[in-house]
């Protein structure tokens, strides 16, 4: 009778166990961008259209790594438990996965605008353009001597950062929602209110999550308080 639930109660240590791997957001990104080049390719009619597709699929795939980073210390003070705790132990490895995941995208985008779509011009390039230059900075300096460093600085990197990399994608997906191509619609709706209920559920009161979380113990944190600047995303 009672197998079922030690069963379920195993599967949830086996998951948090995995989770808390540094490994596990690595892999995971570098499995996400190349499966999306791959389901590209096979799904395209010809080079340009595989092309394209590569690139938009690979823009998709890194998201839910992102939000693991974006999300990780709220999801711990809402609803504490190990499996939070452990996504926010290894917050820094989920940003680094995302960065990793996003650079696949670049070499996939450049090789679709170089090659198949060289007519953009470069102005529409420079949002996009200064976020990898932010993301690539953060990645960059997600280590504990880059942090002793930069000080205060290094705070501001990451939040102006986690913020930024937040909008480029919402700008792009709300450019979908009301844009003239009924095609690309439903996606811009989806993946723009997923962002949007993101960033609800990161600047949600902190008096609201308080009262879930109580005097939890936040991992991640090496100075004996509460957790770092929110914009830690590679912490």
């Amino acid at each position: 009778m009672c197998a079922g639930p030690r069963l379920s109660y195993r599967s949830r240590l086996n998951l948090t166990g995995w989770l808390d791997r540094r490994g596990t957001p690595l892999w995971l990104g570098l499995a996400a961008g190349l499966l999306a080049v791959a389901a590209g390719l096979l799904a395209g009619g010809d080079a340009a259209e595989r092309a394209g597709l590569a690139a938009r699929w690979t823009a998709r795939a890194g998201l839910p790594l992102f939000l693991v980073a974006f999300l990780a210390s709220t999801l711990v003070r809402r609803w504490p438990g190990a499996t939070t705790r452990a996504l926010l132990r290894r917050r820094r490895q989920w940003g680094l996965g995302f960065a990793l995941a996003h650079t696949i995208h670049l070499v996939a985008l450049g090789i679709n605008v170089i090659v198949y779509a060289p007519g953009r011009t470069w102005q529409s390039l420079i949002g996009g353009g200064l976020a990898y230059v932010v993301l690539f900075l953060m990645a960059l300096t997600s280590t504990d001597g880059w942090q002793r460093r930069l000080g205060q600085w290094w705070g501001h990197l990451h939040r102006f950062g986690i913020y930024y990399i937040w909008f480029i994608f919402t700008a792009s997906y709300a450019g979908r929602a009301f844009g003239a191509d009924p095609g690309k619609r439903v996606v811009g709706i989806v993946f723009g209110s997923v962002m949007v209920a993101a960033l609800a559920l990161r600047l949600w009161p902190a008096r609201r999550a308080e009262g879930r979380a109580g005097n939890v113990d936040l991992p991640g944190d090496r100075t004996g308080g509460a957790v770092g600047p929110p914009g830690e995303v590679l912490k």
